[in-house]
C-alpha cells in the first residue's frame, strides 16, 4: 500500500513537471510570436512610409525635369483653375435655397399679410430663387403678366450670375494639354537638333528631349482631369439650381393668380 501511494505521488510530481514545462514552452512561444508581429508590423510602416516620400519625391523631380517653362504654366492653370472652381462651388452652394419651404412661407405670408409681408419673406431669405419671388412680387400692382415678365428677366440674370467665371474653367481645361503637347513637340524638335548637330542616331542624345516631351504631356492631361471633374460638378449644380428655380417660378405664378382672384 505503502509503495502504490509513493508510485502515485512521483507520477503526480512529473504531471506538474510537465505542465509547468508546457506553460513556460507556451509562454515563449507567445513572447517570440509577438516580438516577430511587431517588427513585421514596424517594417510595413517603415516600407509605407518610404513609398509616400518616394512618390512625392518622384513627381518633385519629373515636374522638375520636364523644365520650368512650360511646367510652371500648367501648374498655374491648375492653381487659377482650382480657385475659380472653389469659388463657384462655395457660391453655388450657398445660392441652393429650399424652394418648396419658401413658396409656402410666401403663400402664407400673401393670405395673411398681404404682397408686403410676402416681399419682407423674400427679403430675409437669401439665394436666386427669392431674389426671382422679390421680382415678381414688386411688379404685382402692374398686373400678372408685368409680374410674370420680370420673373423671366431676372430669373436670366440670376442664371448669369451663377455661370459666372465657369467659361474660365473650361479654358484651363482646354489649355493645359495643349500646353503639354507644345512641350511635347518643343522637346522632339531639340531631340532632332541634337542629332543633326552630332551628325549621328544615338540614344544618348534623343532620349532626354523626349522625356523632356512626354513629361510635360502627361502633367497637361493630369492638370486637365483634375479640373474636369470640378467643371462637371459645377455644371450640374448649376443646373439643378436653373431646374428649381423655373419650377418655383411657375409656382409664383400660380399663387399671384390665386391672390388676384
Amino acid at each position: 500500500m505503502k509503495r502504490l501511494f509513493s508510485i502515485l505521488t512521483i507520477l503526480a510530481v512529473m504531471a506538474v513537471g510537465n505542465t509547468t514545462l508546457i506553460a513556460a514552452n507556451s509562454s515563449e512561444m507567445f513572447a517570440n510570436s509577438t516580438v516577430d508581429f511587431v517588427q513585421d508590423e514596424a517594417e510595413t510602416s517603415a516600407e509605407e512610409a518610404e513609398e509616400s516620400v518616394g512618390f512625392h519625391q518622384e513627381l518633385k523631380k519629373r515636374f522638375i525635369e520636364g523644365g520650368p517653362g512650360f511646367m510652371g504654366i500648367v501648374l498655374l492653370c491648375l492653381i487659377l483653375g482650382l480657385a475659380i472652381a472653389f469659388e463657384r462651388i462655395i457660391y453655388l452652394n450657398l445660392a441652393t435655397t429650399n424652394s418648396k419651404k419658401l413658396a409656402e412661407s410666401v403663400e402664407e405670408a400673401m393670405k395673411s399679410g398681404g404682397v408686403e409681408a410676402a416681399k419682407e419673406v423674400c427679403r430675409n431669405t437669401s439665394g436666386p430663387v427669392a431674389s426671382i419671388y422679390y421680382q415678381g412680387l414688386d411688379r404685382m400692382d402692374e398686373g400678372v403678366e408685368a409680374s410674370e415678365k420680370a420673373v423671366v428677366a431676372y430669373g436670366g440674370v440670376q442664371m448669369g450670375q451663377l455661370e459666372k467665371n465657369v467659361s474660365w474653367v473650361s479654358l484651363f481645361i482646354a489649355l493645359a494639354p495643349m500646353l503639354g503637347f507644345m512641350g511635347t513637340v518643343i522637346g522632339m524638335i531639340q531631340a532632332f537638333d541634337k542629332i543633326e548637330a552630332a551628325g549621328d542616331m544615338q540614344p544618348s542624345l534623343v532620349a532626354g528631349g523626349i522625356k523632356v516631351a512626354l513629361l510635360t504631356t502627361v502633367f497637361g492631361l493630369i492638370v486637365a482631369i483634375i479640373l474636369q471633374v470640378f467643371y462637371n460638378y459645377i455644371i450640374a449644380k448649376i443646373d439643378s439650381i436653373v431646374n428649381d428655380m423655373e419650377d418655383a417660378s411657375i409656382t409664383l405664378i400660380d399663387i399671384l393668380v390665386a391672390h388676384k382672384k
